[in-house]
């Protein structure tokens, strides 16, 4: 089974700058799209931005401008700058991919543990 492992939130104050990585391990054919979402205490996780293998990306309105989604494909790795935080960013960032194992004929979607972010006013 491949694992994806979340790694650089934490807490800052509003306006400030977070940079999140999600590094997939294990049997890995291959990685279509990645990507992150986010999941707010009490409402519904929600897309945050995608990237494809290629590098096209797709943000959430709401994070267009100050989010920036990149890949590193050698590594298996995502990751997320977030620049001008702002208090409705806080929330739990899981990244999740769309994974091809060896010796599968299928792809599945594996999600992260999850990262908290928070943000402060």
């Amino acid at each position: 089974q491949v694992q994806l492992v979340e790694s650089g939130g934490g807490l800052v104050q509003a306006g400030g700058s977070l940079r999140l990585s999600c590094a997939a391990s294990g049997s890995i054919f291959s990685i279509n799209a990645m990507g992150w979402y986010r999941q707010a205490p009490g409402k519904q996780r929600r897309l945050v931005a995608t990237i494809t293998s290629g590098g096209s990306t797709n943000y959430a309105d709401s994070v267009k401008g100050r989010f920036t989604i990149s890949r590193d494909n050698a590594k298996n790795t995502v990751y997320l700058q977030m620049n001008s935080l702002k208090p409705e960013d806080t929330a739990v960032y899981y990244c999740t991919a769309d994974i091809r194992e060896y010796y599968s004929t299928r792809n599945y979607v594996g999600w992260g543990q999850g990262t908290q972010v928070t943000v402060s006013s």
